[in-house]
């Protein structure tokens, strides 16, 4: 059995919906397992939606009907006539898009935000389905959200991994070419959860433990990992191999190319992770396995921005002590904070953290009621893996350096 994941950007058009077929002409269409993303930047589009939803703003129904209209140009590239069962399929999820948002009750954001963006998974993957029967290439479309078990969660939900595994493997075929959604899974209550953002990469790899996977190989449209995002960096070089430590490493501080939870259940089978290129599917690519940490071993960068630096250090200049640091982790832990980067003295404690849910602003005006608080928004935080001398000078030109950590093999700096 092999996994193959296609993100958003290989089946942003017809034309991506047509290279998925082609690449599994080269590869074979049996024992496989397709996790596949929205199209295009249908998530971002979504998300849209769900703000417009909360403004009241009467420009909802029309933001509907462009995204609705986006889909049909594909459908209409893709199949000759307007009355092939692609086009119900697709309706339909429109339907329940808009039957959800005049009946929906609930005031919370991440709940609504669960429930519209994973219209997009459910869409793309139909028209990937049908597209592929109208070529005769026989598949099973799944819904994910009766495979995945997660906990209520919303936007970050966990797996309930012995009732996955027990769904997975009464309801594919392994034999068979099968579909399914990335990102998203349900709830006991049948509510649909999310894995958090760019979560398919982590669905794949759920399929690959619970199904015994030979590997899994993620397709993209670089040649596979590279040691710097090319949009950001210049001259970036092409990572042929990369240990499970490595990438989780790697992951950990925010390179994009991998999911930071991805890489778990694979390492405890020992599944080799693929990355590789949908325009040139023959090529190796980068292979992510057991065994050599790097290869070649070059610098590694990686940059998150839009973080928010915080220093806090005691009102009355006393020691900075473990009490004061785990009550600002229960802090933490409360308002979904996300920690990237720590360092601390006698008398001060530094954070990176991310702003994902948008919750800094009560925290500080919290942490305000015992400490003395700094900050910094909109900063960015750039990751070098194996560094030399030559590679922080690259990062830090032309930047004003607020922190910098360094440690054996691995230097953070934290920048505006």
């Amino acid at each position: 059995m092999q996994i193959f994941k296609f993100g958003g950007a290989s089946v942003k058009d017809a034309a991506g919906v047509r290279n998925v077929a082609e690449v599994l002409k080269l590869t074979g269409t049996d024992q496989k397992l397709l996790v596949v993303s929205a199209m295009g930047k249908t998530t971002n589009a979504l998300e849209h939606i769900v703000k417009l939803y909360f403004d009241h703003d009467q420009k909802l129904d029309q933001a509907i009907t462009d995204l609705k209209q986006k889909h049909h140009q594909i459908l209409n590239d893709l199949f000759e006539s307007k009355s092939h069962p692609a086009y119900t399929k697709v309706n339909y999820f429109f339907d329940e898009l808009r039957i959800f948002l005049d009946r929906n009750k609930s005031p919370n954001y991440d709940f609504v935000y669960d429930q519209v963006v994973s219209f997009g998974e459910l869409i793309s993957t139909s028209i990937v389905s049908q597209f592929l029967n109208s070529l005769s290439i026989a598949n099973t479309w799944h819904d994910c959200r009766n495979l995945i078990d997660t906990t209520s969660v919303y936007r970050d939900a966990g797996v309930n991994w012995e009732r996955t595994q027990e769904k997975i493997n009464a309801h594919v075929d392994t034999s068979e070419l099968n579909i399914t959604q990335g990102f998203i899974g349900s709830d006991q209550h049948n509510f649909t959860t999310t894995l958090g953002r760019e979560g398919s990469d982590y669905t794949a790899a759920i399929f690959a433990y619970c199904l015994n996977a030979e590997s899994v190989t993620i397709w993209k449209d670089v040649p596979g990992v590279l040691n710097g995002d090319p949009n950001v960096f210049n001259n970036t070089q092409l990572l042929h191999q990369i240990s499970y430590e490595e990438a989780i490493e790697l992951a950990f501080y925010g390179a994009s190319v991998i999911h930071p939870k991805t890489l778990q259940p694979l390492q405890k089978k020992e599944i080799p992770l693929l990355v590789k290129s949908f325009f040139n599917p023959t090529d190796k690519g980068t292979c992510v396995q057991k065994g050599e940490q790097i290869q070649p071993l070059v610098p590694c960068y990686i940059v998150k921005p839009n973080l928010v630096l915080l220093s806090l250090s005691s009102l009355d200049f006393s020691f900075f002590v473990e009490e004061n640091i785990s009550e600002i982790f229960a802090l933490f832990h409360r308002y979904q904070i996300k920690v990237d980067l720590i360092q601390n003295s006698a008398i001060s404690f530094s954070v990176c953290v991310d702003n994902k849910f948008n919750n800094v602003d009560k925290l500080i005006g919290e942490l305000k009621a015992k400490f003395k608080v700094t900050y910094n928004k909109d900063v960015s935080l750039f990751t070098i893996r194996h560094f030399n001398d030559a590679a922080i000078q690259r990062i830090e030109k032309d930047k004003s350096v607020l922190l910098k950590q360094v440690t054996r093999e691995t230097v953070q700096l934290v920048v505006n």
